[in-house]
């Protein structure tokens, strides 16, 4: 990952391949933003006149280049659009900050060092334009293979200073060491979402995460397939006995000393989801490989959770297998019996996720945490209630449903409550099963929500949230998304992990 280092330097003075300035869109045309007064002064005041006529209106997603005048020390100017000012005596809007810091740190690819002179209010500003721009400076090429030059010229933006910002000050300095932290976690299940299916499948991830264990100090156990058919883990097997790599369930703990809270986070870790029997259409199987974003999500959650000492003990569970179709696989019209009794009738094998949930969640519960959050790319519904960017968030607890809709809004990562009607039960009555594992097509997203409710201990507070939309972006990158996986969630997890420490959550 890039390399972040806070600057007393002047955008005039600093050595550096480019310097990244802010642009707002003003009633008569773009008005650079503060942070931006030495690059303005040495255009003789006219910065915002040269970009005009270039067609830079300071809106957001913007990036324009200048060669820079004969008073700054780097050949390049960047001018990335923050959107409308803010009001008078109010700060930028941090997401606007991230977004614009992602955008110039994407159009800096190739380049190693470059200054931002963006808005930077106070620390909090400061963490939003380091996590834009590390998020921003994100690239996957392991599975590829260059000549050198185009290594070089495809490379992330190498190094950021932060301009405008007091290295010796704690709460700077510590906005910079928590962006770096969460950043590399939200990078790391990039990386195992963009990994190629033949490379991580369930033995592989659990293997990882048994390796991270061994450098954060976690405890990790893995139940491999002897271990949950003995432990009667029907979900996890069920979904997975159709695939030549078997399942695995994976506990990976963090515990502090004094922590007083305990948080457990379950994954839906499909690694590949051909649908099974019930195959997926053409056309629906080639990003299959991301089935496995909320069990790299909570990973990097709890990882992150480790590294940045929280007061809070976070158990991640991440429930790993293949959804493929052979001899072996899991039928239409099969019965499940899932981990504590239950038995699930599968009307359909390609609603597999909530299966290894169902059992990850009896499991979680058995620990009696304070709380249980889910996350899963569950439903292709969720996807057409809310949109690519935006997941839905369902609790137990109407108050912990908005606290995590809050925090999510909060860091970033758009996202909506949605209910349960618990109407919807109804339909998932089956004549040979204490349920089946779908039920009326209407309102699918929220049917699998009551579905996993059913395997929440009773007592115990829990949330579910569906990121089948934001979790792996096909479109063009924008701000500091990036093409493929996005790292959804772990941003919201961290947060509510340290809300949880700081005792905000009751």
């Amino acid at each position: 990952m890039s390399a972040l280092t806070l600057s007393t330097s002047s955008a005039a003075t600093l050595r550096a391949d480019a310097i990244v300035v802010g642009v707002t869109k003003g009633p008569k045309g773009p008005v650079v933003a503060s942070g931006a007064e030495a690059v303005d002064k040495a255009f003789d005041g006219k910065l915002a006149t040269v970009l005009e006529t270039l067609g830079a209106t300071g809106g957001e997603g913007e990036a324009t280049k200048l060669p820079a005048p004969s008073g700054l020390k780097a050949p390049v100017v960047l001018a990335v659009g923050l959107g409308d000012a803010p009001a008078k005596d109010e700060g930028f809007d941090h997401e606007a900050l991230r977004r614009a810091a992602g955008t110039a740190a994407r159009a800096l690819t190739g380049t190693k060092k470059a200054g931002f002179a963006l808005p930077t209010e106070d620390a909090e500003a400061a963490a939003a334009i380091a996590e834009g721009a590390l998020l921003g400076a994100y690239s996957y090429d392991a599975a590829r293979v260059n000549g050198k030059k185009d290594a070089q010229k495809n490379a992330p933006l190498a190094e950021i200073a932060l301009l405008g910002t007091k290295p010796r000050d704690k709460a700077f300095k510590a906005a910079a060491e928590r962006a770096t932290v969460v950043c590399e976690e939200v990078n790391r299940a990039r990386d195992l979402i963009n990994m190629p299916p033949n490379d991580l499948h369930p033995k592989s991830f659990a293997a990882t995460a048994q390796a991270a264990g061994k450098e954060y100090g976690l405890k990790v156990e893995v139940l491999d397939e002897k271990a949950l058919l003995k432990g009667g883990f029907g979900g996890l097997m069920g979904v997975g006995q159709g695939s030549t790599v078997p399942p695995r369930l994976v506990r990976v703990a963090y515990t502090h000393p004094k922590a007083e809270k305990t948080l457990a986070l379950v994954g839906k870790g499909i690694t590949y989801d051909s649908g099974g029997i019930s195959l997926k259409p053409a056309g629906h199987n080639e990003t299959m490989k991301c089935d496995m974003s909320g069990a790299a999500a909570v990973f990097g959650a709890v990882v992150a959770a480790a590294r940045l000492g929280l007061r809070v003990n976070v158990t991640g569970w991440l429930a790993l297998a293949e959804n493929m179709p052979s001899g072996s696989a899991t039928r239409p019209g099969d019965v499940l019996r899932m981990y504590g009794g239950k038995t699930v009738e599968v009307l359909n094998t390609d609603a597999e996720g909530r299966l290894v949930l169902a059992d990850a969640l009896v499991r979680a519960s058995e620990e009696n945490p304070d709380a249980i959050v889910d996350v899963a790319t569950l439903t292709g519904a969720m996807v057409l209630a809310l949109g690519n960017r935006t997941f839905g968030v369902m609790a137990n607890d109407d108050a912990f449903r908005t606290s995590l809709y809050e925090i999510a809004e909060e860091v970033g990562e758009p996202a909506w409550p949605m209910p349960m009607p618990a109407e919807l039960r109804k339909s998932m009555d089956s004549p040979v099963a204490d349920f089946a594992n779908i039920g009326e097509r209407m309102g699918g997203g929220l049917l699998a929500g009551v579905f996993l409710k059913e395997f929440v201990g009773e007592g115990i507070t829990w949330a579910h949230l569906d990121i089948a939309g934001p979790a792996y972006h096909e479109s063009a990158p924008f701000g500091y998304t990036p093409k493929g996986g996005t790292g959804s969630a772990v941003r919201t997890l961290v947060r509510l992990a340290e809300y949880t420490a700081d005792g905000d959550l009751g």
